[in-house]
């Protein structure tokens, strides 16, 4: 009883560390703390769900706190001229920019994770990680390149990044945080709104996957899920008010430094036996 209640904090510090870390610079939790477990002893079918149930929960409470900081702008009531000027009377677009965009990614992520499971079977695994790592490394490359320069904002490329960062994590279960945070900034968004639109957006994917595994499987090892999401909502008001204190120059710069590191960490763990 002792050593499973010391698994268990042990599981939620781990887990509060890591959604801190993820809500702040938006990416690493899953990176982090799945291989943690694994190593701790879980099998892959105990980790998996508890790491989306702890990311899920995690994200939509960092997303809301990230709104009441002041770092996005939630307003998902129906823009209703912008609908009328684009679909008439029939459509939704919501309201605020931030919402718009974490529809955006949304809608087109479920295209480019479908794309993504198809192309999947067809594909070497080395390859598809190798890919994946030269094309974070390559954004990372580009955020600090450009982090002191101002980019104009555009809806085609953040169409792009919703696509392509689904498309990722469709075929190889991951590469969604760093794609999506450093994606949107390519796009011309802020480093603090990317940060939590990626947080928030990320929580449906989350949801999909973790639904997926309750129909599938059915038997989810509960207290290490419970675990996984104690130490997130710990966590994630308190990254969300760090982003809103941190410079958002330096934001760039952590968010450019730490996509490159795992872009060459993915690239390392194909190559090298």
């Amino acid at each position: 009883m002792e050593d499973s209640l010391a698994i268990f904090v042990i599981v939620a510090i781990a887990a509060l560390i890591f959604e801190y870390m993820d809500a702040t610079i938006g990416m690493g939790f899953g990176t982090t703390l799945t291989p943690i477990l694994l190593i701790m002893g879980f099998s892959p079918l105990q980790v998996v769900p508890a790491v989306l149930l702890g990311q899920l929960v995690g994200g939509v409470v960092g997303g809301f706190s990230h709104s009441k900081f002041g770092n996005i702008k939630l307003d998902f009531r129906n823009d209703r001229e912008a609908v009328k000027r684009r679909f008439g009377r029939f459509g939704y677009i919501p309201r605020s920019i931030d919402s718009k965009v974490i529809f955006i990614l949304a809608i087109f992520g479920v295209i480019g994770a479908v794309i993504g499971v198809l192309t999947a079977v067809n594909i070497s695994r080395i390859v598809l990680n190798i890919y994946i790592g030269v094309m974070v490394l390559s954004i990372g490359i580009w955020i600090i390149i450009k982090r002191n320069r101002y980019i104009q904002f555009s809806w085609n490329k953040l169409i792009a990044v919703g696509l392509l960062s689904a498309f990722n994590k469709g075929i190889s279960g991951g590469g969604y945080g760093p794609l999506v945070t450093g994606g949107q900034i390519i796009s011309g968004k802020d480093s603090k709104s990317s940060v939590g639109n990626t947080t928030l957006v990320e929580s449906a994917v989350c949801l999909v996957a973790f639904l997926s595994y309750i129909i599938i499987q059915r038997d989810i090892y509960w207290e290490l899920a419970i675990a996984t999401s104690i130490g997130s909502i710990l966590a994630a008001p308190l990254a969300a008010f760090t982003v809103k204190k941190i410079n958002a120059r330096g934001l760039r710069l952590i968010i450019g430094i730490f996509t490159i590191i795992l872009g060459i960490s993915t690239i390392i763990k194909m190559l090298v036996p």
